[in-house]
């Protein structure tokens, strides 16, 4: 199977292209500097690859939650190479948990199969949500979650992995096993084959990020009407 995986959720960009059985490694600032970055990167790891896009099989991308620019830059790449790839005929787009990824990644590197995935959200906050790994695949235990380090509860004999723990210390699950595991390319290439069996493979069209956090800041308009929201109930007041 020949594939392309984008994963910029986080400060980190990963890339990954499988050509049958071998693999080529991408990994590099993401970020603010992912939207320049990353066209370039995958132009170069396909042709260290010997792989053209038409030759793609899918391309599988990170849909989040994480980074809004970020997932949008994956998100929009996939799309738009999904969509030109084979003529025109375009080839499958796979959107994959990154909460997933990171789990996957703690398997890979440390055989956990029971893991509590936890990204730094931000705005004192943390992404998060349980996987248990059952017959040679994943099963989300519950509902993807934003909250504050110390709201997250971690199931008993479950590890907590991802890039949280040294933001957040003690806040973050102080008495479970933690370990640092990102959600990378190289993760997403090992979970797509599963998931493409299942068919949750999609038109280019219908890919989309995935958030959780809804917003993360409010608009100039939003801000203002709440000023005038305000001075009408306090008319009193100065302005």
């Amino acid at each position: 199977m020949n594939l392309l995986a984008l994963e910029s959720s986080t400060d980190t960009l990963f890339i990954a292209t499988a050509r049958d059985d071998q693999r080529w490694l991408h990994s590099g600032a993401g970020g603010q500097h992912t939207s320049s970055q990353l066209l370039p990167a995958v132009r170069g790891l396909m042709a260290d690859a010997g792989l053209s896009f038409d030759a793609l099989d899918a391309i599988v991308f990170g849909r989040g939650p994480g980074s809004f620019t970020g997932l949008r830059t994956a998100c929009a790449i996939a799309q738009g190479l999904a969509f030109v790839a084979k003529g025109g005929q375009g080839v499958p787009v796979l959107p994959v948990d990154t909460l997933m990824a990171v789990a996957e990644e703690a398997r890979l590197q440390h055989g956990c199969t029971q893991v509590l995935a936890c990204l730094d959200a931000r705005m004192d906050e943390v992404y998060n949500a349980v996987y248990q790994y059952v017959d040679g695949h994943w099963q989300t235990l519950g509902d993807l979650q934003v909250c504050p380090p110390q709201d997250v509860q971690v199931p008993q004999g479950f590890v907590v992995a991802g890039n949280a723990q040294p933001i957040y210390g003690d806040r973050l699950a102080p008495d479970a096993t933690h370990l640092q595991a990102m959600p990378t390319a190289q993760a997403l290439l090992s979970l797509a084959p599963y998931l493409l069996a299942q068919g949750q493979a999609v038109a280019a069209q219908d890919a989309l990020p995935l958030y959780i956090r809804d917003k993360v800041a409010k608009t100039t308009a939003e801000r203002e009407a709440e000023k005038q929201a305000q001075a009408a109930s306090n008319p009193g007041s100065a302005p």
